[in-house]
């Protein structure tokens, strides 16, 4: 493993030679760590195992015994011998991934080729679980076969379910190219069993069908069938020439496990050094931010040097030595640092002309490793949540913890929009000179739903940024957070503040009469008794709004107090807010509602919140000509529904024994979809009008304009049975 920087995404990085002849040693392993090889391949059988099964077919086909018999009774392939397996159980075995032989076809139409493909698949499945290989990567399907195409899917999907059951613990790796091509088929390997399938088993002729998302049609079905196993992985071939956006965007969705890197991946550059295009680089960078990165492995690129010599020592292949390695660097080096890899460089440019890289494709990835962008704010303060399903929050229902109001206050941009949004609204409270409610002379603000606090010190602050002094109240229904409230109000606020302990929806409003200092709420029913007198709110400010705006009861909890709010000139921050929703490819969140169903029968009907992060949207437009290729497509997100809050007077009046049918909301959409795919859910946002022209947006196409990098809500995800 190659460390990084801070705030980078770390690789593996690994070595596999398709016709590996050696076993794999620990002087072996410890050779490849020295060049910097993360880990290694191997071959679950040995040639001579292959020549056994060749030889047991090709007998058993020009058998005229067999030839008569119409059932064709496959041959029974013999169990594994010291000779037919290179591995055995030790200290080495977890740093290999295995291999199973890529000469078998599991999706022949012939069912002797297809059953001997099977008994061998669970044969080298099982010996590598025993052995304790914890990934094994199986060949792919292979589509077409003569004149049809991806008949074979749904055998070769029941033969991984088969393998799967083998074992608790290892996990099954599919090798799979990003995109069909009709030539692939026709390139089988050495050996292959799929030429010993008999011509009344396939169809004459050739079916030409270049389809950007033919294997992925392929995996899909593969891992339906297996009823999205989560040992179940994709090992996902990279083609010299990707494939258009929305396949890269579709396999990001996926659980990949592995990356395959060719020698004809890489291009050589003015040097002849080996490179890989900007696109190529996107599209690892893209797949390194997933929640669990996949692994490259370069294939075939040549063999792990110094084996012939171990004497001999080879440089490793960090990327150090390149020219542009300290520009590469994410900290700047020490003095001592600086002139120690100066005189490095010298030494590599007098040594480069008479030596040769001997990984030069390793060098690469590494050097790509050092220059890929840190993790964004928000990805770092997501770091573990993505693709994590969590359940609303219940405010109204629980009393929330202390850590729960922790998380959220440690978003900066939403409570600095908050006070930009309160100084706003009083600076212009002041110009347009209207009147205010309290009849001290005070403007009459008030926080409901205080939580700790912070928008209490936000509100203060903002009446002293916009010179406007304020009568200022704060209502909040946790007894816990009451009284961390009444301790601010103490130690930070100077008693500046009228705390009341009391749900909002059944507090009575500002007492004129009400000194500066905390009521529970018992305590102001015996002061309201003899006091009756109450004011209006002019400014009501609240932080009710959930993941899809109105989730977490914020239109009922604010109809219960928007009566007090002054009739003519009240505001309420946020004064609006409005719902959105697109459809999602999420494989892996559907999985995990998949696990969670048997024991509990309403997680599929749940909706959740989560950082979505390995999804595809399936409702795009179409790029335009000028979009760089790398450019994803964007999502076609759609409002279903809004709120806005505000005196009575400006809006119905609300008649509170209609069962809270006035906040009902429905809607319908259309969403176009210009490719196919499968549709595990739905994705909401929300966009909130805090006042004037201040907004905070969790909808993907504005959040960056209104509130970037804002962390207080995740997406909300509705999944779909």
């Amino acid at each position: 493993m190659e460390s990084t920087g801070e705030g980078l995404p770390v690789q593996y990085v690994g070595q596999h030679e398709s016709r590996r002849q050696l076993p794999i040693t620990s002087q072996v392993l410890r050779q490849a760590h020295d060049c910097n090889y993360d880990m290694l391949t191997t071959p679950i059988t040995t040639p001579l195992f292959h020549s056994r099964v060749l030889a047991l077919l090709s007998n058993h086909l020009s058998d005229p015994k067999s030839a008569r018999n119409e059932e064709r009774v496959t041959p029974t392939v013999p169990s594994l011998s010291p000779v037919d397996t290179p591995l055995t159980p030790g200290e080495i075995i977890s740093q290999l991934v295995g291999y199973v032989s890529p000469w078998i076809d599991l999706s022949s139409p012939d069912p002797v080729v297809y059953d001997l493909s099977r008994q061998i698949l669970e044969l080298e499945v099982s010996y590598a679980a025993f052995c304790g290989l914890g990934n094994v990567v199986i060949p792919g399907p292979k589509l077409q076969y003569g004149n049809s195409y991806g008949e074979g899917i749904a055998q070769y999907a029941f033969a991984v379910q088969e393998a799967l059951a083998l074992s608790n613990y290892t996990q099954i790796l599919v090798q799979l190219p990003m995109m069909y091509h009709p030539d692939q088929d026709g390139k089988d390997v050495a050996g292959s069993l799929s030429p010993f399938a008999r011509p009344e088993y396939v169809e004459e002729g050739s079916k030409s069908k270049h389809d950007f998302l033919g294997t992925w049609d392929a995996w899909h079905v593969i891992r339906t069938v297996c009823k999205y196993n989560s040992r179940l992985f994709v090992a996902l071939s990279i083609p010299r020439h990707l494939p258009a956006i929305h396949a890269q965007s579709r396999w990001h969705s996926e659980p990949l496990r592995l990356l395959s890197l060719t020698a004809q991946t890489f291009l050589p550059d003015t040097q002849g050094c080996p490179v890989l295009t900007k696109d190529h680089q996107a599209l690892i960078h893209r797949y390194m931010r997933l929640r669990t990165p996949p692994w490259i492995v370069l294939c075939d690129v040549g063999p792990i040097p110094g084996l012939d010599n171990p004497d001999v020592k080879i440089p490793p292949a960090d990327g150090s030595t390149d020219e542009n390695a300290a520009s590469d660097a994410t900290t700047l080096p020490t003095p001592a640092e600086a002139a120690q890899l100066q005189n490095q460089q010298e030494q590599h440019q007098r040594s480069s002309k008479t030596t040769k890289d001997p990984t030069p494709q390793l060098s690469y990835i590494r050097k790509l490793q050092r220059k890929q962008p840190p993790r964004t704010i928000l990805e770092q303060f997501g770091a573990g949540y993505q693709d994590y399903l969590q359940g609303p929050l219940q405010p109204l229902a629980d009393n929330l913890e202390s850590v729960t109001y922790e998380v959220f206050e440690k978003d900066p941009i939403k409570y600095d929009l908050y006070e930009q949004a309160i100084r706003k609204a009083l600076i212009d409270w002041a110009h347009q000179g209207k009147s205010v409610s309290s009849p001290a002379g005070k403007l009459v603000v008030a926080v409901v739903g205080a939580g700790r606090g912070p928008l209490v010190t936000r509100a203060l602050r903002a009446s002293e940024d916009a010179g406007m002094k304020i009568e200022l109240w704060a209502v909040e229904k946790n007894p816990n957070a009451f009284v961390l409230l009444q301790r601010h109000n103490e130690l930070s606020w100077q008693n500046q503040v009228h705390l009341v302990q009391s749900d909002m929806r059944s507090w009575k409003g500002p007492s004129s009469t009400s000194p500066p200092t905390h009521l529970h709420q018992q305590q102001q029913k015996r002061h309201q008794s003899s006091q009756t007198t109450h004011h209006a709110i002019d400014i009501l400010i609240s932080e009710l709004l959930g993941s899809f705006a109105d989730n977490e009861l914020s239109p009922e909890c604010l109809d219960g107090i928007t009566p007090l709010l002054n009739p003519i000139h009240g505001i309420s921050i946020p004064a609006s807010y409005t719902s959105y929703l697109t459809p999602i490819a999420a494989p892996k969140l559907h999985a995990d509602i998949l696990a969670r169903t048997p024991s509990d029968a309403t997680a599929p009907n749940t909706p959740y919140v989560v950082m979505l992060h390995a999804i595809d949207y399936l409702s795009t437009t179409l790029p335009s000509l000028s979009s760089p290729p790398s450019a994803p497509a964007q999502p076609i997100v759609l409002a279903a529904w809004s709120f806005s809050h505000g005196p009575r007077s400006q809006n119905n009046q609300v008649d509170e024994n209609t069962n809270n049918r006035y906040n009902t909301r429905s809607t319908r959409l259309t969403f176009p979809t210009p490719h196919r795919g499968a549709c595990h859910g739905l994705a909401g946002y929300f966009e909130a009008v805090l006042y004037d022209d201040v907004e905070l947006s969790t909808h993907p196409l504005t959040m960056g304009d209104k509130s970037p990098d804002m962390m207080s809500w995740f997406p909300i995800y509705f999944p779909l049975k």
